[in-house]
């Protein structure tokens, strides 16, 4: 079992940057792929960025450059820091943790919101 606890959300304007951490808990953090999705209003979630256990990366196009995932396996934390924020950013940012089988070993915190507006 995993828990994870997000924190860093709020609002800023456009241009702006934010940094979202989660705190891992529970089990053997440096076995999880991490993950950040998002969902915003009507919208469907969506994967926002992800790293693998070994440290690999990958981003959705449209945060490329302004994103950038980390993970701190000594503290059980991974974060995400936001730059050049825009207002289609705007969502619930959630955190999820995985591992296979991902049946049994797939977690999810509670979600933070990030608003950008002007």
């Amino acid at each position: 079992q995993v828990q994870l606890v997000e924190s860093g959300g709020g609002s800023v304007q456009p241009g702006g940057s934010l940094r979202l951490s989660c705190a891992a808990s529970g089990s053997i953090f440096s076995l999880y792929s991490m993950h950040w999705y998002r969902q915003a209003p009507g919208k469907q979630r969506e994967l926002v960025a992800a790293i693998t256990s070994s440290g690999s990366t990958i981003y959705v196009e449209s945060v490329k450059g302004r994103f950038t995932i980390s993970r701190d396996n000594a503290k059980n934390t991974v974060a995400l820091q936001m730059n050049s924020l825009k207002p289609e950013d705007t969502a619930v940012y959630y955190c999820n943790a995985n591992r296979v089988p991902r049946s049994l070993y797939d977690y999810w915190g509670q979600g933070t919101q990030v608003t950008v507006s002007s």
